[in-house]
């Protein structure tokens, strides 16, 4: 968890993002500090996926600054990024183990098939190492595509929807994960509908919607703003209203 001390790792200021006439983010301002779990939450369409991709070089943004770091990123910055986005990529002709070994390797690991056969042990896939990706469920593709974000230690994890479609057994067992890299030192965002998730790790909260800040603080504070409502009952609240779909 992070010190009131700690420095920013993520600086977003007056942020707008316009595609041709439609403004999908309207003037976004926040701070990530580091070794803090960050929570970004939303409806679907209100901006979240807009902003993580302008920060990290995908958009070019219409106006403002997104910073890591202190800089802009770009490939080869100063800090290992891993990202996991909610639209997975994956070479699915290939089985698991040889893909994992690729990536491990991209990212400048030493062993990574004994880091990957360990990893698959731990989320119970070793018996699919040699499995096309393609023969795989949606969950266990999801597993993978986990494991390959996070092998390189990344000082800034960013993860969307990381435990979508997941029973509750395989939910936990990857919070439990999550939380490990968090106490090791990295920095995590996470973009998830699920509040117990954002009860559970989140230090600071940022609620987007219609591309504008909603609520920013502390899970506390934010619970403190809307009466001590639940944070399920202050996203339906906030998020209850027909909203453009934006992303």
């Amino acid at each position: 968890m992070a010190t009131k001390s700690a420095q920013n790792i993520i600086e977003v200021k007056h942020f707008k993002m316009v595609f041709t006439d439609k403004t999908v983010i309207k003037d976004l301002s926040f701070e990530v500090k580091q070794g803090e779990t960050f929570g970004l939450l939303g409806s679907n369409g209100c901006g979240k996926t807009t902003t993580i991709r302008a920060l990290l070089g995908l958009y070019e943004p219409t106006a403002g600054k997104l910073l890591i770091n202190g800089k802009k990123f770009t490939p080869g910055h100063n800090i290992r990024v891993g990202y996991l986005p909610e639209e997975r990529g994956l070479y699915k002709k290939e089985n698991v183990i040889d893909v994992m070994v690729y990536f491990g390797r991209l990212k400048g690991l030493k062993n990574p098939k004994e880091w990957s056969l360990k990893y698959l042990e731990r989320v119970e896939l070793l018996d699919h190492a040699k499995t096309k990706i393609s023969k795989l469920s949606q969950g266990q593709q999801q597993k993978v595509q986990l494991g390959i974000t996070i092998m390189n230690d990344p000082e800034l994890l960013i993860l969307d929807e990381p435990t979508k479609g997941f029973d509750p057994v395989n939910r936990k067992l990857l919070m439990e994960i999550i939380e490990e890299l968090h106490q090791k030192g990295s920095t995590i965002i996470l973009i998830t509908h699920y509040m117990d998730e954002v009860q559970k790790l989140c230090d600071h909260i940022l609620l987007l919607k219609d591309g504008v800040a909603k609520a920013y603080g502390t899970v506390t504070d934010v619970r403190k703003k809307f009466r001590f409502k639940s944070l399920d009952e202050i996203f339906v609240e906030v998020y209850g209203e027909k909203e453009e779909e934006n992303e």
